[in-house]
């Protein structure tokens, strides 16, 4: 299987007809997972935290929307088989795994799932980012690896830019996106290019405008347990398969091979 880093959007990419049939035509040209593995920038906890893997909830984590986006569903079945191999792959005295039952999907996780696999007829499981420093989420996701030859699909779910400070969704979506969002996504979509991980990792010095485009790194973070996921030695075999802008924040999502 190959790996996945998205931006996830907040629940109205819903209403984007665009960017949902962008998801859309994204996963009809992917092989059938047998199950889906999400790292949201939504789930940060240490230890390193899996979800419910029966009678999966969904966490509304968001405030001031209308009614309708907290009646969402997405009933896709757990995935107990899938929980004890990332608890056999990362389980450790240094990196204990530990399952909250009562953790259901984030909007970072179901609102791209919704699009992407409707019937929710996958088996699901959400992990949480036990920090967010680049480098051992990177190891994480080098040993989480043997995951895609059985056929899961890794997928991290952040936002390629993420300043919520300068969020204004009184202007329109398609509104041209601020100098910051605009340089920070073409030196990511350009370092991806090349493959230069060492950069990537070291983002917030090398990328411009880093601090502005992510105050906090937790958007960003979930592309370094995917760049681990699909990592193998020369420059990765990545394409860029979503690009734009949604209210001024790069919506760039990438596909690793």
């Amino acid at each position: 299987m190959p790996v996945l880093y998205l931006s996830h959007g907040a629940p109205p990419l819903a209403d984007d007809t665009t960017w949902t049939r962008e998801l859309a035509g994204w996963s009809a040209g992917l092989p059938r997972p047998t199950s889906v593995l999400m790292v949201s920038a939504h789930w940060e906890e240490a230890p390193l935290a899996l979800s419910a893997t029966t009678k999966v909830p969904l966490v509304y984590d968001f405030w001031g929307f209308p009614q309708r986006y907290y009646e969402v569903t997405y009933d896709a079945p757990g995935a107990p088989e899938l929980a004890a191999d990332v608890t056999k792959l990362l389980h450790s005295p240094a990196t204990p795994v530990h399952q909250d039952t009562r953790r259901g999907l984030d909007h970072g996780a179901y609102v791209p799932l919704v699009e992407m696999y409707p019937e929710a007829d996958i088996p699901v499981l959400q992990m949480s980012m036990p920090t967010l420093d680049p480098q051992k989420l990177f190891e994480i996701g080098r040993k989480l690896k043997p995951l895609r030859d059985s056929g899961t699909l890794i997928v991290g779910s952040g936002f390629t830019t993420h300043n919520l400070s300068e969020f204004n969704p009184r202007l329109p979506s398609d509104s041209p996106a601020p100098s910051w969002s605009t340089e920070f996504d073409a030196w990511a979509r350009e370092v991806m290019a090349t493959g230069d991980v060492d950069a990537l990792m070291d983002f917030l010095h090398k990328a411009p405008a880093a601090r502005r485009a992510h105050p906090r790194t937790e958007h960003f973070a979930p592309l370094f347990v995917s760049l681990g996921a699909a990592f193998e030695a020369g420059t990765p075999d990545n394409r860029s398969v979503i690009e734009g802008f949604w209210y001024g924040l790069s919506k760039r999502s990438w596909q690793l091979n």
